[in-house]
């Protein structure tokens, strides 16, 4: 399967699109396209930052509310007013923001009916909880596991893309059979690979490359949305494998 067109788009010609290059250029103003842009990148970032928050001790009722209430005073007429060019990563603005929020005046004791006045997403509350109470505990602090959720957040954001390109392209069984091979050489070696899928062996070592290819292009894409220029997205990309221990 060849690259898409979409997946090979070089981040360094197009970044004046991004999300998060649209949003800080327009921090001040109420412009359509910054709702837009941030919003888009608030639905990737929900469950981290409702992680966090789990983290510091909330329980799952009051880390929802607060974070949809977060997102909704983000969102809201002066949600921006504390971006600052040291926050140009959106993860580090976000998780910066989302510290100011808790650390103010805010009685999360007494917080608005569940889920806020404002459905920021489609949230799929028990799925959020369980994925957390799924994360192994340990020492790490509340800062370090935010990074980790959000590396991986963005890894599965990739994998969903790709996984349904390949279901677009009629191609998703070579999808569900190869994916593994991104990270490592698979449960069975090409030519087992070949047999399983009516192909060849030299095929199937193809279809690998190319998934890799793609997955490099869709991640530093993704990356690429939430970075404030295109200079810090290799740094970025080795800080999310660095988060991962890889």
């Amino acid at each position: 399967m060849a690259a898409s067109k979409e997946s090979q788009i070089d981040p360094h010609t197009h970044f004046l699109t991004t999300h998060w290059s649209v949003v800080l250029a327009a921090a001040h103003t109420e412009s359509p396209e910054r709702q837009v842009a941030l919003t888009a990148l608030c639905q990737s970032y929900w469950y981290p930052l409702y992680a966090f928050a789990r983290r510091q001790g909330r329980n799952p009722q009051e880390a929802e509310d607060l974070t949809q209430q977060f997102f909704a005073q983000l969102l809201a007429k002066h949600g921006l007013a504390s971006v600052r060019p040291e926050h140009g990563r959106f993860r580090s603005f976000l998780l910066a923001s989302l510290k100011n929020f808790l650390a103010n005046d805010w009685d999360w004791n007494h917080t608005a009916k569940r889920g806020g006045d404002c459905a920021i997403v489609s949230l799929d509350d028990q799925a959020s909880e369980e994925r957390y109470l799924r994360e192994p505990t340990h020492d790490a602090t509340p800062e370090k596991l935010f990074e980790q959720s959000w590396a991986l957040t963005l890894i599965a954001s990739v994998l969903k893309q790709l996984r349904k390109d390949y279901a677009d392209a009629g191609k998703g069984h070579i999808f569900e059979a190869i994916h593994s091979y991104l990270e490592e050489d698979g449960a069975q070696t090409y030519a087992e690979m070949a047999a399983t899928l009516n192909m060849t062996e030299g095929a199937v070592k193809m279809a690998v490359l190319r998934l890799r290819e793609n997955f490099r292009h869709r991640l530093r894409s993704e990356i690429a949305q939430t970075v404030g220029s295109a200079g810090e997205i290799d740094e970025e990309l080795r800080h999310l494998f660095t988060c991962l221990g890889r």
